[in-house]
């Protein structure tokens, strides 16, 4: 628990805050590209409201030229009861024209629908003058009906009223403008709609645009005078969305926030362990330890195993057997062999000259016996630290050794060029007779697992003694990792007083300084005493009277194969 360290508030701010402006700038992103796309569409519906409300324009006056050409053609007098009641007939079957009648310079003289008595004694005069003739009036008293705008057509003394409501052009926030070009002024002005806001406007023929805060768009007509203006402020068209335009912006900012929290996501994998440790390896930031090797008939420092330990850069220290796998997954794990023979070689180059048969072991992975490279950089590196190579140990794992043939020529290798070699991690499943004969190495380093299971009824206890049979029987040394116990310890001598032993029971891994620093006390006081032979036999007794069989050490080496899973 003491390793256990509370992270910095700014650990939790940071990924808070870009989460907060990311946020920000996806709701600003998400407004701003909502907004664009609001004007544009808007723009386009104004293009084509525009255009569909100059189609029902020029219909009006295809059935107002129709009408009163049907009552030009009449066969009666002009006003008489006939004639009235041929024009109310004309009425009735057309779907446009509220009225129609007779009127001369600007005075009606007979309506379909008026009586005479109704109808205005005025002469009004024409807003409008077509090039073919036609005259249009606006709002001709009586022919007004509140809010809604009316206009007669004249043509030949014939007149026809239409009536539109300003309901018919509106369309939201969109407004619209009828404008006819006058004949005798060639200047254009409002028939009808709403009043024309856009100044500068092009209304004389088809054009879009924008002029400040106010969309447009022209259509005007192939067959008549008439051109028909649509336009709106981005206000009303911001005003009309507004509840959209919240939504899309709460939802860009969500999106904003997603992409910020992936984007952190992306960067703390970049920050990940595999590019953390990458980068520490290339900063040389990974620190190695030493752990004592002793010799337990003597109780003597013999050696040291070189291991790699790393804290990430958040200060968490990762445990070996997770970045080792890691960087062997990936592929770099040469790196940090580099790494730990130039750290050991300059660490211990003087204790090898001070202590000539001290062995520093390092370990070795098969990724290392396949790497063409990895033999001249550790014979370079001796080289230069001007170390003996005997003073350095290759440990390999038995899975490591599994490609035999990589592996018995690596290890060739290394045995013509001084180095002792270890199996490392021995037991765990690879291990049978053949194969060591196979391997040529020096020693055998026992797995924790057996070491762990003495004094126990794990089966391994009765498989140890066989291992260390075959081990005495090939000459090998025998190493045993994992010694906690003064138990665990004295069943190793037992057999072979010259074992070599590692463990927290004689030391944990320590830096460089503090392991010279036991090494010179050790120097100043008496020899430790070692562990008597007679007392472990009574250990060994003890632990095999457990057990139906006690193997002796010349068991028969056709039957030491330990295939078993490893424990």
């Amino acid at each position: 628990m003491g390793n256990l360290r509370t992270p910095p508030p700014q650990r939790f701010l940071a990924p808070v805050a870009a989460t907060v402006i990311a946020a920000a700038i996806g709701a600003c992103s998400g407004y701003l590209l909502a907004r664009s796309a609001t004007l544009s569409a808007t723009q386009s519906k104004l293009q084509t409201s525009a255009a569909m409300t100059l189609s029902r324009t020029d219909a009006f006056y295809n059935e107002a030229h129709a009408t009163l050409d049907a009552i030009n053609r009449s066969p009666y007098s002009p006003c008489s009861d006939a004639d009235i009641a041929s024009t109310r007939k004309l009425l009735l079957s057309s779907t446009l024209p509220k009225d129609a009648g007779r009127i001369r310079d600007g005075r009606i003289e007979c309506s379909s629908l008026l009586s005479q008595a109704d109808l205005p004694l005025t002469q009004f005069q024409p807003q409008f003058s077509l090039p073919d003739g036609t005259k249009i009036y606006r709002n001709m008293t009586p022919y007004k009906n509140g809010d809604s705008f009316m206009f007669i057509v004249e043509k030949g003394g014939a007149f026809v009223v239409f009536g539109q409501t300003s309901g018919y052009l509106d369309a939201g926030p969109m407004h619209f403008t009828i404008l006819l070009m006058d004949a005798s002024s060639g200047k254009a002005g409002r028939l009808g709609g709403d009043p024309l806001l856009t100044d500068g406007a092009t209304t004389d023929r088809d054009a879009q645009g924008r002029l400040e805060n106010v969309l447009y768009a022209t259509r005007c007509s192939a067959q008549y005078s008439e051109c028909i203006v649509g336009y709106t402020s981005v206000p009303e068209i911001m005003q009309a969305v507004r509840t959209q335009q919240r939504v899309y912006t709460s939802f860009s900012g969500l999106i904003g926030a997603f992409t910020g929290i992936l984007a952190l996501l992306i960067y703390r994998r970049n920050r990940g362990m595999e590019q953390q440790l990458r980068r520490a390896i290339r900063r040389d930031n990974l620190r190695v330890v030493y752990q004592p090797i002793i010799q337990l008939g003597s109780g003597r420092t013999v050696g040291a195993e070189a291991l790699a330990r790393w804290t990430d850069e958040n200060g968490v220290a990762v445990p070996p057997d997770v970045f080792i796998r890691l960087a062997e997954d990936r592929g770099f794990i040469g790196q940090i062999t580099k790494l730990v023979v130039s750290h050991a070689l300059r660490d211990f180059r003087e204790t090898f000259s001070k202590y000539p048969d001290f062995r520093l072991s390092i370990n070795v992975t098969a990724s290392d016996l396949a790497d063409p490279q990895f033999l001249p950089m550790l014979a370079n590196s001796i080289e230069q630290a001007n170390v003996l190579a005997s003073s350095i140990t290759a440990e390999l794992t038995e899975s490591d050794t599994a490609n035999s043939k990589i592996a018995i020529e690596a290890i060739r290798l290394l045995r013509e060029n001084g180095h002792s070699v270890h199996i490392d991690d021995f037991g765990t499943g690879y291990s049978s007779l053949s194969y060591l004969h196979s391997l040529s190495v020096d020693a055998i380093k026992i797995d924790r697992s057996f070491t762990q299971a003495i004094g126990t009824e794990a089966v391994t206890v009765s498989i140890l003694p066989q291992i260390l049979a075959m081990a005495n029987k090939l000459n090998l040394q025998i190493v045993v990792e994992g010694i906690e116990t003064d138990l665990q310890a004295r069943f190793f001598c037992a057999f072979a007083p010259l074992t070599l032993a590692q463990g927290w029971h004689f030391g944990r891994p320590m830096p460089a300084e503090a392991f010279h620093a036991m090494l010179l006390e050790e120097e100043k006081k008496p020899p430790r005493a070692g562990f008597d032979h007679a007392v472990c036999s009574d250990e060994i007794q003890l632990v095999c009277a457990r057990r139906l069989e006690c193997p002796h050490l010349e068991a028969d080496e056709s039957q030491v194969v330990l295939d078993h899973e490893p424990v």
